[in-house]
Order: C-alpha cells, then sequence, then structure tokens
C-alpha cells in the first residue's frame, strides 16, 4: 500500500481521451469518491490514518500542494477537490471519523486572480469556466475546527 492515498473527483470525469463534465457525470464521480474514500478507510484495518481535505478554489494549488507536502503526513488519505461550504466537507468528516480517522483540513487560499492564471494554464478540458471558479469563490467558507477537523491549517498562496 502506498502510504499517501488522493482521492480527487475529477479522476473519475475523466475518459481515454479527456475529462468530460456533464452534471450526470460529476454525480457518479462524487459517488465514486466517496466509494474510494471507504474502501482506503477500510485499508488501514486496525490502525486509522490521517485524512487531509485539502480544500480551496479551483488553481488553488491543492494537488500541487499534495504532490510536496503530503508526505509530511503519511500515511494518509488526501481528499483533493474544492469543497466551498462545511455541508460538502461534512460527509468525509463524518466518514472518517466513524473509522476514527484522525481529520485535518488544509485550506489553500489563493486570490481569485492567481487562481484563474492558473486555471488558464491546464489543459483545456481540465479548464474550470471562469463563472464557475467566481461562484466558488464567492461562497468559500474557510474550514473550521468545530466541523469535526483535528486542526486546520491555512496555506496562503500568491
Amino acid at each position: 500500500m502506498n502510504n499517501i492515498q488522493v482521492i480527487n473527483p475529477d479522476a473519475f470525469l475523466e475518459t481515454a481521451t479527456e475529462r468530460l463534465w456533464t452534471p450526470e457525470r460529476s454525480q457518479a464521480a462524487w459517488s465514486s469518491s466517496f466509494s474510494a474514500l471507504e474502501i482506503e478507510l477500510d485499508s488501514f484495518g486496525g490502525t486509522p490514518p490521517r485524512v487531509l481535505i485539502v480544500c480551496g478554489i479551483q488553481g488553488a494549488g491543492k494537488s500541487h500542494w499534495i504532490r510536496l507536502h503530503a508526505q509530511t503526513y503519511a500515511p494518509c488519505i488526501c481528499f483533493d477537490a474544492a469543497l466551498p461550504g462545511a455541508r460538502h466537507r461534512k460527509p468525509i468528516i463524518e466518514m472518517s471519523r466513524r473509522r476514527h480517522a484522525e481529520v485535518h483540513a488544509i485550506w489553500i487560499d489563493t486570490p481569485l486572480d492567481a487562481a484563474k492564471m492558473r486555471n488558464a494554464q491546464r489543459p483545456v478540458d481540465e479548464r474550470v469556466p471562469d463563472p464557475s471558479l467566481e461562484s466558488v469563490a464567492s461562497r468559500f467558507e474557510p474550514p473550521l475546527v468545530e466541523e469535526g477537523f483535528a486542526s486546520v491549517t491555512r496555506i496562503q498562496c500568491s
């Protein structure tokens, strides 16, 4: 078993040639992500892992942070998604805590303009439309310990 597992709903949108988003595929991707989380949590047996909810607006640098820094928390499961509100993070926290996992929030806090620039550099099929990115940014609720996190770490990016 790899000591860092990454779950990203976008990975479930991939086809053989592109990332394809539709409302139905998005819903299925989230369902697959939650199933993958359950499988990963159960694979740790008697030793509960750390679960990192790495959240922030699209283009914030979440996946980049995981590649560079998740090893510090290993063994761990990283859930890599925007997760803009407490209600979006809640099912991941609940599923993890039922299995006695320690859940940490890593909030990648990036200005909207910087996230838009990063988003524009992505392959075309992986770009998030600016109105969607702006909507997530306007609704983003910073994660709080009170949601059930063992800790909340804010990483400010530019």
